[in-house]
């Protein structure tokens, strides 16, 4: 009976230590696991690190700080100047500093040879600050005149200066090594710079009530904002070098080049080689010639062709109404099932 006993608890300690054993071995090769996923998972992201943000860790921080800033000093200040201010006189305050920010966008049309807009935003400037009672009211568009923006960080792109890496700046945000400079020269001719500290701090005020739409839009909507920020940016100053202009690619050129070679505008239903012959068709007879000939279609201008556009897009609105309706349909059963 002892023997069974001794042989039962020997039985008991080889299973213990045998999960011991097995637990520890199990842990080992979790570890290692991972640290391999850990090892591939900083490998991805270095693989789709964007080449443009080179320091997309420490901007990370500054964003994160400048986050803050903005939510426990900026927006609660910025929310109290919209509450109290009326808006038409947030308007005026808003074309009074834009009226300012022209003698800098004057400047770096001349530096970039725009010297047509340079002189459209000389009257600009000149007539909002006479007829406009210091600018506060924005005749000069009321005319026609509309408002460029021009930066020396666009002057220094035009000039060849490369963009380079994209950098997060305490306080004053988004920025590249090629705007850094740029704002240096923007604050040193902006009047602002050099008037009391009131008027300083109502320009900072204007500024950020101006941008309250934009930064919303991404905390609601951006999954990542730092990237949303970042690619928005970049796009944007890009847009602005190249004046709005969109760059076609070569081939989409040569496409059209060669879709519109020998061709001229109509408004008729077909066209041919022989135009008359079309012209004198019934029109019966011209879709019965683009069908089996192979003539190429085209817009009508007559009331039919109208018409027809007109039923065809009231059809698939229909469609798109029934199909609607067949999806709230189908929710309402699942909420009673799950229910």
């Amino acid at each position: 009976m002892m023997y069974y006993s001794n042989l039962h608890i020997q039985f008991k300690k080889g299973c213990v230590l045998t999960f011991l054993f097995s637990s520890i071995l199990l842990a080992g090769c979790a570890s290692t696991d991972v640290a391999k996923t850990e090892a591939s998972a900083a490998e991805v992201a270095a693989e789709q690190q964007n080449p443009a943000d080179p320091y997309e860790h420490i901007n990370r921080k500054i964003y994160g700080f400048n986050d803050k800033l903005d939510k426990y000093v900026a927006k609660p200040v910025s929310d109290a100047y919209l509450w109290v201010t009326p808006q038409f006189v947030q308007t005026g305050i808003a074309n009074f500093f834009n009226n300012l920010n022209d003698i800098s966008v004057i400047l770096n049309n001349t530096l970039q040879g725009k010297f047509e807009k340079g002189a459209e935003d000389t009257g600009r400037f000149l007539l909002n600050s006479t007829v406009g009672l210091a600018g506060l009211f924005d005749v000069a568009k009321e005319v026609g005149l509309e408002k460029h923006q021009e930066d020396f960080a666009q002057t220094l792109a035009v000039w060849g200066v490369p963009e380079g890496p994209y950098l997060v700046l305490p306080v004053l945000g988004p920025a590249t090594t090629r705007s850094v400079p740029g704002v240096v020269v923007d604050t040193a001719t902006n009047p602002v710079s050099y008037v009391g500290y009131p008027v300083q701090v109502l320009s900072l005020l204007n500024s950020r009530a101006n941008a309250e739409g934009s930064l919303k839009f991404i905390d609601e909507a951006a999954l990542d904002p730092y990237v949303f920020t970042r690619e928005a940016y970049l796009q944007h100053r890009k847009y602005l070098i190249k004046d709005g202009e969109i760059e076609v690619s070569h081939d989409v050129a040569d496409l059209e080049d060669a879709f519109y070679e020998d061709e001229e505008e109509s408004f008729g239903v077909v066209e041919t080689t022989d135009r008359m012959d079309a012209d004198n068709a019934k029109p019966a007879e011209q879709e019965n010639l683009a069908k089996t000939e192979g003539y190429t279609l085209k817009l009508s201008a007559d009331k039919n062709g109208f018409s027809q556009a007109s039923e065809s897009f009231e059809d698939a609105l229909k469609s798109f109404q029934e199909a609607s309706q067949s999806y709230q349909e189908a929710s309402k059963k699942l909420d009673q099932i799950k229910h």
